[in-house]
């Protein structure tokens, strides 16, 4: 079975999609069949690996809230050796609309499930907010939530919120969700304050940190633009050098075995 990660953080710009888009990456680059699953109305990561969000003709939406198979809405990228469940601003209006279904916060879990078998990873980028496709999508976390921290200031504010939330979700939900690792993003090696929240965070967190920190990088930044992750733009950046090692890190946690590359 494959192994479902929801990557969640309510605060924006801390690295999530980067983080989504770049690990799936690496875990493909290990041999993993890996499949995206945008449930964020922007969309950013349907657009990071080159999918105008524009000409999406089903994705998220449509799997959410149309009684249709999931299979009929995911695309692959055979460059990326990706998989993606795209989504479109159609999802704007989902958050609305699932307030009236039947088991709305299980709905994603639901059609997921059955591609566990298929795929050995499926992660999951949340839009940076708490609400019903958040929810949705830490109720999908069948094995764990992956949490994006920033090492800047504030990067602890709103945690709180996200670690309630989970913790309510686990009470009322899905008593075996659990928060599988942070990740450490946007590191600089300039600033005391970088090792400062590390340090604060690793606190909070002991173990549950990976030991790989993902530096502040332009190369990370202007991939998304060019609709690659940072494994075909920069395969020599210190940036796509963190993700190869935190998907190996990753795996190895896992339990996984690394193939030779």
């Amino acid at each position: 079975m494959g192994l479902i990660y929801t990557i969640a953080n309510q605060k924006g710009g801390v690295g999530k999609t980067t983080s989504t888009i770049n690990l799936g990456a690496f875990l493909a680059y290990f041999g993993m069949k890996v499949l995206l699953v945008d449930i964020d109305p922007q969309s950013n990561a349907t657009s990071s690996v080159g999918i105008d969000k524009t000409s999406v003709k089903g994705g998220t939406y449509q799997a959410l809230l149309e009684e249709r198979s999931i299979r009929e809405f995911i695309l692959h990228n055979p460059k990326l050796n990706l998989s993606i469940l795209p989504a479109s601003p159609d999802l704007a209006g989902a958050e609305v609309e699932l307030v009236n279904e039947v088991g709305r916060e299980s709905l994603l879990k639901r059609k997921l499930l059955p591609l566990a078998e298929e795929f050995d990873y499926i992660l999951i980028d949340c839009p940076p907010s708490l609400g019903l496709l958040t929810l949705n999508g830490l109720v999908a976390a069948v094995n764990g939530v992956l949490i994006p921290v920033q090492c800047e200031y504030l990067a602890m504010e709103g945690l709180g919120d996200l670690i309630s939330t989970v913790d309510r979700v686990r009470r009322a939900i899905s008593p075996d969700l659990i928060i599988r690792g942070v990740i450490l993003t946007m590191y600089d090696t300039r600033t005391n304050l970088a090792n400062d929240v590390v340090e604060e965070v690793k606190k909070h967190f002991h173990d549950k940190v990976f030991k790989t920190i993902v530096p502040r990088s332009v190369r990370l930044a202007e991939a998304p633009s060019y609709g690659v992750p940072i494994s075909l733009y920069s395969p020599g950046s210190v940036g796509a050098k963190a993700y190869q090692e935190l998907a190996r890190e990753l795996l190895i946690g896992d339990g996984r075995r690394i193939p030779a590359v």
